[in-house]
């Protein structure tokens, strides 16, 4: 195989009804588990190439074929008259591994000598393929290009689609701005594919000369995608001898996304039916573009507020070793979980450790709203309980108002401007925050140590590891904040000694399932802290970082944050 995958290959023989009785039929069906792995990249081609044409060879001896793509799997299928079981040719021949036919590599040449001479009375006609295999094309056309997020994978997907099916070269071409409106350039050729491979280069060369423009339809054909004849190119050596060609609108959304462009040898016109099901494709693969740019735009959207959300690195704070660990979940944009540690002068250096009930650039705009307004409160020397009822009250006044607008620019990055925006009730609840917060202050007198005080909001409460091992919980569960407006919050304070190590951690650790179990199940956390007993805050976040990991086979289906600070001797 060309991507150098491990294939299935299965052959079943079947009998196939027919008027006069019936008639035996043998299917091959070779399946790759690696439909997406990238094809190795092919040496330049010479007279005796023997690669790259099992596609031509199908085509050459097979009596029909296809390719069936799912999520995971690809499979290439064919079908073989079999000749009548009763006829006889002679004695059965035997062979040895030894043999030289065996071991004589055949020629692509000789392989497909036949084609020409096969190929023609055995093609069935447009009408008859489509009537037979249009639905099912069409369904796992949609398949495919519903699960990519990726617009150069749609283009190439497109193009493979349609070569050699109903066509015998295809081009892709997509407007690099996200439609014709927005970019004001000519569209870019984002993929060209032809039935014989070597002829691609040539074909790219050719039509890159000349990009396919074609004309606005009013508001009234807006969507048809309608196919349109279109030139034959005048370098045949890259197309084949000459034939008809169709170029077809990428239309989605009421956006131009670019152009697809199919060609066919020996033809004056496309039939009727092909030009349909050519329509049909191209509006599925035009929302598949429009679907990954939107996609790739929210992206970029999620990116820019994620950056704005994480601290450069902590703040270094006398007399103690820090250490952070933050992972949003699998395939998470932004993170609803955030930290900090930063100096708030006078001789404090405040933490932070939050979770956005939610997810999404949603949770990214609360905590950009939470984060600046929590530094500025401590800042301007607010203790930790009058930090919290501050941030509590902003919370519930202005919190949605940012949820709102990040939603409108999500939507706006996606189908269109005008697209209605809605919040959702999971939005809703995106302004409340689960806040573990407080302040260290190194003893004044130069001894070692520190004195500690936080307050926990609606947040897992912290552990202290204490030089012996012990383990004790350091603050008290109290609401979450912008549920109530008016609610007031209590700090407490204590001394975090030499050696003693302070953990704070989101509910992606503690919440962490196996099954109906929790990670925190039966202090389960508290147990894997006192097995830190001795090690630096790095080990021990590293070690909990890996027991939550180690805690269940499937990857985590949350954010995990967690914040160590530990008191040490000073220098």
């Amino acid at each position: 195989m060309h991507a150098g995958t491990t294939v299935e290959l299965l052959c079943r023989l079947e009998t196939e009804p027919t008027p006069d009785g019936g008639r035996a039929v043998v299917v091959v069906e070779v399946s790759d588990h690696h439909p997406a792995r990238a094809v190795r990249a092919r040496q330049a081609s010479s007279a005796d190439e023997t690669r790259g044409h099992g596609l031509q060879l199908v085509g050459a001896v097979a009596e029909s074929w296809g390719i069936t793509y799912r999520r995971d799997l690809k499979t290439v299928w064919f079908r073989l008259l079999a000749g009548p079981h009763d006829r006889v040719y002679g004695p059965p021949a035997r062979f040895s591994q030894d043999d030289p036919d065996l071991q004589r590599d055949l020629r692509a040449a000789e392989l497909l000598a036949p084609a020409p001479v096969r190929r023609s009375p055995a093609r069935r006609s447009d009408a008859d393929w489509i009537n037979h295999g249009a639905l099912s094309f069409l369904a796992e056309a949609s398949d495919l290009l519903s699960g990519q997020l990726d617009e150069e994978q749609v283009a190439l997907l497109a193009a493979q689609l349609v070569v050699p099916r109903l066509a015998d070269w295809c081009a892709v071409w997509l407007y690099d701005g996200g439609s014709r409106d927005s970019s004001g350039a000519p569209p870019r050729l984002a993929r060209v594919w032809h039935s014989s491979e070597g002829r691609i280069d040539a074909l790219r060369m050719a039509l890159e000369k000349d990009p396919p423009v074609l004309p606005v339809p009013g508001p009234q054909r807006d969507g048809a995608g309608a196919a349109v004849p279109w030139p034959w190119p005048q370098e045949p050596s890259g197309y084949g001898p000459g034939g008809a060609a169709l170029a077809c609108r990428l239309l989605a959304g009421g956006r131009d996304q670019g152009a697809l462009l199919i060609g066919r040898a020996g033809l004056m016109r496309f039939p009727d039916e092909v030009v349909g099901l050519i329509e049909d494709l191209t509006r599925r693969v035009a929302r598949a573009v429009a679907t990954a740019r939107a996609y790739r735009n929210q992206e970029r959207i999620s990116q820019v507020l994620q950056r704005r959300l994480l601290p450069r690195g902590p703040a270094t704070v006398p007399g103690l070793e820090s250490s952070v660990v933050y992972e949003p979940r699998e395939g998470a944009w932004a993170g609803g979980d955030f930290w900090d540690l930063f100096d708030a002068g006078d001789g404090r250096w405040c933490f932070a450790l939050g979770d956005v009930c939610g997810s999404g650039p949603e949770a990214a705009a609360v905590t950009g709203l939470a984060r600046p307004v929590l530094r500025l409160l401590a800042r301007d020397g607010y203790g930790v309980g009058e930090v919290l009822d501050r941030l509590n009250k902003t919370m519930a006044r202005e919190a949605t108002d940012s949820v709102a607008a990040v939603a409108a620019a999500v939507a706006a990055a996606g189908p269109g401007p005008d697209a209605a925006v809605e919040l959702r009730a999971e939005a809703e609840q995106t302004r409340f925050l689960s806040l573990l917060y407080g302040e260290i202050v190194p003893h004044a007198d130069g001894t070692a140590g520190a004195r500690c005080t936080l307050a926990s909001a609606g947040h897992p409460l912290p552990l202290v590891l204490g030089a012996g091992g012990g383990v004790r919980v350091a603050a008290a569960p109290q609401m979450l904040l912008g549920v109530v407006e008016d609610t007031s919050y209590e700090s407490e304070s204590f001394d975090l000694a030499p050696g003693e190590t302070l953990l704070c951690v989101t509910d992606g650790v503690t919440e962490r399932r196996c099954g109906h179990r929790l990670f925190d199940d039966d202090d389960g956390l508290a147990g894997h802290l006192t097995a830190c007993t001795g090690l630096g805050a790095t080990a021990v976040a590293e070690h909990i970082r890996r027991a939550v990991h180690a805690f269940a086979a499937t990857p985590p289906d949350d954010d995990l944050a967690l914040l160590v600070l530990q008191a040490t001797e000073r220098r």
